[in-house]
């Protein structure tokens, strides 16, 4: 199971981000556990400035805007 958080204050684009992650995860059946991170000193700690923030397995894979699906899918199945 892949460890994902998303970091962001809750805005529309994180709640986004995390519905994408969800539905990669879902296409290429690899099982997720996806927490939402909004405390701002979290954020800090993994070094991103803008929002969302997608880490899985503990590494930054994506800071600022939507992701794209196809990149979602790649980094879910590495």
């Amino acid at each position: 199971m892949k460890n994902v958080k998303v970091l962001g204050p809750g805005c529309k684009r994180c709640v986004a981000t995390a519905e994408m992650v969800q539905q990669a995860a879902d296409k290429i059946g690899v099982p997720v556990s996806i927490e939402k991170v909004t405390d701002y000193a979290a954020i800090a700690g993994y070094g991103i400035a803008a929002t969302p923030g997608v880490v899985i397995d503990g590494r930054v894979v994506h800071a600022g805007g939507l992701p794209k699906p196809e990149d979602l899918a790649k980094w879910l199945a590495a």
